[in-house]
């Protein structure tokens, strides 16, 4: 693939990687909290329909859209785990009056602040009165806690679930419970957007919460393979870091995209993810937490003008395997180490990034032709075609299933760490190791529970660490945390998956 340099995306971070697929209907937004299958035609008695063709716009246009999409615009305010003691430039505090905290963000709190730190910045927008909101997955791919702020005027954050996430597709459902209906934004339909059309972007670049952009469709279907499973809406409306996850608007007020990227190297190139494509993957996030990926079952490597040279072929064009996955989809339908793949399902592949695409974006259980080239012990070569049904991708059902456990399950007992740390830990059990998916090799007192407000939260520990010394004493049980806790300052060593992550946790 051609690879696509000086695209970025518009938050905090992002590493895009796993293709994945759906095959969904249409997604609506009702009252009762539910999502149905099914989208609504718009009101047609919205105060901002379209005129008859050849009558100007209202001069207010732009104002009432404003009014009607702001209170449905949320701030995502995110924060990692600290993964190391990093050094402090006194100069950053002096920035940070000017220009705010990391990528724009407001000032980073300070002390005893109660307010999250915010390392990372983002937009959504609330799609149901229960509080259901969609964004972009970078906004919330690296995040250890998640806050959401309504209104920048007020200083509440609510915390914020990650229901589901996908990062082929640049999509994550998040939910808050604001204890009221909220206002919602009404999604519309991208496959009629025109080349022309006026638009709007809503978002909160650089932390300045609830600003609108607007400008027009420049373009339709840019496709950039290596950011986004769908093609984009292209648009000239500024979006900038932060604007991540907000709604791109038409002149009827009804969510035609999602903003997601710029060129950063022109002015006024944005892109926006087709709300019809994010309507078909939002019902499954919510309901599973991902998007199921098919799965080949193979190892790939490229075909190398020196393999290609030895195997005695003229093309490179196409996909050699290095390794079939005993018991996989490739395995049963025959394919074989040194088989060229040269087309799946009917489309020519130039290397191994076609064909992780292609598999990654066809539904799971799906039946694919797979043409190859074969070398039999003769050194005579024949072109196969072999029938493969993928399978559902073992690292997504891996990585989803402790997830989905922790969201099900209510949250275990422990015991409240003393000194007003806000977390609570118990000894380690089976179930626990289980529950929070615990590396084997890692061994202590588990955390349980974090109080979101509190220092524990500040720093970035979470439910499922595991604790392996406090002030450099190790613990064993949850009684020896509680014992080797002092007042003030604590240093604490965790291990999380394969990491080792060290935190201060306290004030001075």
């Amino acid at each position: 693939m051609k690879k696509q340099t000086g695209i970025v995306l518009v938050a905090a971070t992002a590493v895009l990687a796993a293709a994945c697929t759906f095959s969904l209907d249409a997604v609506s937004q009702n009252k009762s909290g539910k999502v149905s299958m099914t989208l609504p035609a718009p009101k047609s008695e919205s105060p901002l329909d379209q005129k008859k063709l050849g009558e100007p716009l209202p001069a207010n246009l732009f104002i009432e859209l404003g009014k009607l999409l702001n209170p449905a615009v949320v701030s995502i305010f995110s924060s990692q785990a600290p993964r190391q003691q990093a050094y402090r430039d006194p100069m950053q505090d002096l920035f940070e009056q000017f220009w705010g905290g990391p990528f724009g963000g407001r000032p980073q709190p300070r002390g005893g602040s109660r307010e999250p730190q915010a390392t990372g910045l983002g937009t959504g927008f609330i799609v149901r009165e229960d509080g259901l909101i969609i964004t972009n997955n970078h906004v919330v791919a690296q995040a250890d806690t998640i806050k959401v702020q309504l209104d920048n005027t007020n200083d509440k954050f609510f915390d914020a679930e990650v229901l589901g996430r996908d990062a082929r597709t640049d999509i994550a459902v998040l939910k808050i419970d604001a204890k009221r209906p909220l206002p919602i934004a009404q999604l519309g339909s991208s496959k009629d957007v025109q080349v022309g059309e006026w638009v709007a972007a809503f978002g909160n670049p650089y932390g300045h919460a609830h600003t609108m952009t607007k400008g027009i469709v420049s373009a339709i279907g840019r496709a950039i393979p290596e950011l986004n499973r769908f093609p984009f809406i292209q648009t000239d409306a500024s979006i900038n870091p932060g604007n991540s996850g907000g709604p791109l608007v038409n002149t009827k007020g009804l969510v035609i995209g999602v903003n997601s990227a710029i060129d950063a190297r022109a002015q006024g190139i944005g892109f926006a993810i087709p709300i019809d494509d994010v309507k078909r993957v939002i019902a499954q996030l919510e309901k599973d937490g991902r998007i199921r990926r098919g799965f080949l079952g193979i190892g790939l490597a490229p075909l190398t003008p020196d393999v290609a040279d030895q195997l005695g072929l003229d093309d490179t064009t196409g996909v050699i395997v290095s390794q079939v996955m005993q018991g996989g989809p490739a395995a049963r339908a025959g394919l074989r180490p040194y088989d060229i793949i040269t087309e799946f399902n009917g489309k020519k592949l130039a290397g191994p990034g076609d064909l992780q695409v292609a598999v990654g974006d066809s539904d799971v259980g799906t039946k694919v032709a797979v043409k190859v080239v074969r070398f039999e012990n003769d050194k005579s070569k024949k072109t196969l075609t072999l029938e493969v049904t993928l399978a559902e991708n073992p690292d997504d059902l891996a990585d989803a299933t402790p997830t989905r456990q922790r969201q099900q399950a209510p949250p275990p007992s422990g015991k409240a760490v003393p000194h007003d740390l806000g977390f609570k830990v118990a000894d380690e059990t089976a179930k626990l190791r289980q529950r929070y998916n615990v590396s084997p090799e890692a061994k202590g007192p588990i955390i349980v529970e974090v109080d979101s407000n509190g220092p524990a939260a500040r720093v970035g520990l979470r439910p499922g660490d595991v604790i392996l010394d406090v002030n450099r004493q190790t613990v064993a049980k949850a009684s020896d945390v509680a014992s080797k806790l002092v007042k003030g300052r604590n240093l604490i060593r965790v291990a999380r998956g394969p990491a080792i992550i060290i935190a201060v946790v306290g004030t001075k």
